[in-house]
């Protein structure tokens, strides 16, 4: 059932699917209020989309935007930096930034090996919800390990200490496969919040669109031919040509990812990832 409904959506115009969109955000500020929504920035097409589309939202409604968290996972591109800094600036965004600094203090580089012992009480509880044995794993953002506690471990501390009620995201259903049964308004636990996921009806092309006859900010990696960025050791282009310009209906947005972490994705998404 989600399914048809997810592919009924996803025939909208753009100019309705924005309208969705927009429904979604206003429900999400009412239900949880400006200081319990947080918006979650990586500095991608679709986030930074998102990111807009909530300006939009705020503005007419005459209210701030509600704050985002960016997760630095330990080796990000300098043109996402680039990017976010200088939206940050001329949207007036309050960016959180999140890092889980007891693992990346632990490393110099990417690579390096760090021990499971060496790390706090409550990361080694993650390393054994994992089921992970080794004694130690190397600094690998995008790894098995290193996405779980670079990326979720370090989100829920944050939602821990901030008491996040909602936390709105730019996945979309066409995206990737792990993420096709979500909903609008998805309730997680552990911690207790509420996903919001307002753009998920949204085709990669869509997204593009929106950028362009917008003039939405976006990285500039994305003109030396990356379609889906994560982190930089992990992430290569797939063409040389801008990403707009490729074959979007007929190849695999995240081919360029780390496909160690595309095959577990749906685990991933069990342990809370977004």
């Amino acid at each position: 059932m989600m399914e048809q409904e997810s592919e009924r959506l996803k025939n909208l115009t753009l100019e309705e699917k924005m309208e969705r969109s927009e429904e979604v955000i206003r429900e999400a500020i009412t239900r949880f209020s400006r200081d319990g929504l947080f918006l979650a920035w990586t500095g991608g097409k679709d986030s930074t989309a998102l990111l807009w589309l909530c300006r939009k939202v705020c503005r007419e409604l005459g209210q701030p935007m509600p704050r985002a968290m960016f997760i630095d996972e330990g080796h990000v591109f300098e043109e996402i930096l680039d990017l976010v800094n200088r939206v940050k600036v001329e949207w007036n965004v309050e960016l959180c930034v999140v890092k889980n600094t007891d693992v990346s203090d632990k490393a110099r580089k990417v690579g390096d090996l760090i021990r499971v012992a060496d790390l706090n009480e409550r990361n080694q509880k993650e390393v054994e919800k994992l089921g992970f044995n080794e004694d130690a794993f190397p600094f690998e953002p995008e790894s098995f390990v290193g996405n779980h506690l670079m990326k979720t471990v370090a989100m829920n501390l944050f939602m821990e200490e901030h008491g996040v009620k909602a936390l709105a995201t730019a996945i979309r259903w066409d995206e990737q496969e792990a993420r096709i049964e979500e909903d609008y308004f998805s309730p997680r636990t552990d911690p207790d919040h509420t996903r919001v996921h307002p753009i998920l009806h949204f085709k990669e092309r869509d997204i593009w669109n929106t950028i362009h006859h917008y003039h939405i900010p976006f990285c500039s990696l994305y003109y030396q031919g990356y379609r889906s960025l994560g982190a930089k050791g992990s992430t290569t282009k797939t063409s040389d040509i801008p990403a707009w310009e490729q074959d979007l209906e007929n190849t695999t947005e995240r081919a360029g990812r780390g496909q160690d972490k595309e095959q577990v994705m749906a685990q991933l998404r069990s342990l809370g990832y977004m």
